[in-house]
């Protein structure tokens, strides 16, 4: 078993971590405070390849595998977190049309998406329709050459600034069978957009609710086949915890390394903070914490490139783990700097508002315990997840 990284991973680090603390780094204050989606930003990622990170090489991306872009997403998140965290939902659905789509609709999109150059949603939530994906309400109906898209989607990062999205609908009955994904182009008519959400955190990205009225989908336009969307999103779905938690751990990364900083610089009765030992021990259990999930998330991404059939459950192993201790990892941060980590003089209050979120989205953490729990209570399976 190799924990050590190779010199091409390193390679992809050093890079991801000179454009992070270069693009992102600067500017992720500005960005929360004004609530500005940076486009230039992430072309420039686009420039370095980061925006179609495991898109196959044959619609255009780098086809890395979910290890090494994981690698790639904690450099970026140490930057900003919002950002970072749009641009991995981006590789989703970028990933998701170059692996799913007709040729002609991968060659139409994935260059420009590949670069950075146009961005993607991934569209599947719902006002009725959350941790029950499989309930979701929007429909596709066929009608010769196209289908006729009606319903919702809410908490769409991106939308109303994004020229792809990438909708779950319902084709046929009831249930996770009965549903089919489709590319559909931003502007298309009939789709409108709702007010952009005021949120605690992910400032830098904008959210809206999306509304579909008879909006006309060319049926060249599908993913697969009808009534394979679910598990299309469901397999996008096992990367987005891996990225979501490395997102969490990234920031922690960054709070643990600003906070250590801080209490060496920090002087109180005459010494010191470093030199307390309730601080010494506090910095000793985020690191610990912070470090065992980077092996958890690495494990699951390691997973899932290799087709383990347990990998799903690998993956909601991590993001639970991950996206809580991450979390609570910032959190303390923030109290090692007291008044000043309340202050947005200094970003401990920006990396716990951003990571907050990681424990709601991409399947909440209450409900990767069901996914892992049923898993557990499988007769023999706990011989297998190890």
């Amino acid at each position: 078993m190799q924990f050590e990284l190779s010199e091409e991973q390193n390679a992809y680090v050093a890079s991801a971590r000179e454009f992070a603390q270069a693009e992102f780094r600067p500017n992720a204050a500005h960005w929360d405070e004004s609530s500005l989606f940076p486009k230039s930003a992430l072309k420039a990622a686009g420039d370095l390849g980061f925006m179609g990170m495991y898109t196959r090489e044959e619609a255009g991306g780098l086809g890395m595998s979910r290890l090494d872009a994981s690698l790639i997403v904690e450099e970026l998140a140490r930057g900003c977190t919002t950002t970072a965290a749009f641009l991995t939902i981006h590789n989703m659905a970028t990933a998701m049309i170059g692996k799913h789509c007709q040729q002609s609709v991968i060659d139409r999109w994935c260059p420009s998406l590949v670069a950075g150059e146009t961005l993607a949603s991934y569209c599947l939530t719902e006002p009725g329709a959350g941790s029950d994906a499989a309930s979701l309400r929007t429909t596709a109906t066929r009608e010769g050459d196209s289908y006729r898209l009606n319903g919702s989607k809410v908490f769409i990062s991106g939308a109303g600034d994004t020229d792809v999205l990438v909708v779950m609908a319902r084709t046929g009955d009831s249930g996770a069978r009965g549903i089919t994904a489709f590319l559909v182009p931003a502007d298309l008519e009939g789709i409108s957009y709702g007010k952009k959400e005021s949120k605690m955190g992910w400032n830098a990205q904008p959210t809206r609710q999306i509304s579909f009225d008879d909006v006309r989908v060319p049926a060249a336009n599908r993913l697969g086949e009808e009534g394979q969307g679910f598990s299309i999103a469901m397999e996008g779905l096992d990367g987005g915890r891996i990225n979501i938690a490395t997102c969490s751990v990234g920031t922690a990364q960054q709070a643990i390394v600003d906070a250590t900083a801080y209490v060496k610089d920090r002087e109180q009765f005459n010494k010191a903070i470093s030199e307390f030992q309730h601080t010494q021990f506090q910095i000793a259990d985020m690191l610990t914490e912070l470090v065992a999930s980077r092996q958890m998330i690495r494990l699951a991404a390691s997973k899932l490139d290799n087709g383990d059939p347990n990998a799903s459950t690998y993956c909601a192993m991590a993001k639970r783990f991950a996206t809580d201790a991450g979390f609570k990892v910032c959190n303390d941060a923030l109290q090692l700097f007291g008044g000043y980590g309340y202050i947005r003089e200094y970003p401990m209050e920006r990396y716990v508002r951003d990571t907050r979120v990681h424990q709601i989205l991409e399947g909440t953490n209450e409900i990767m315990r069901v996914i892992i729990s049923r898993q557990a209570l499988m007769d023999g399976a706990l011989e297998v997840i190890q």
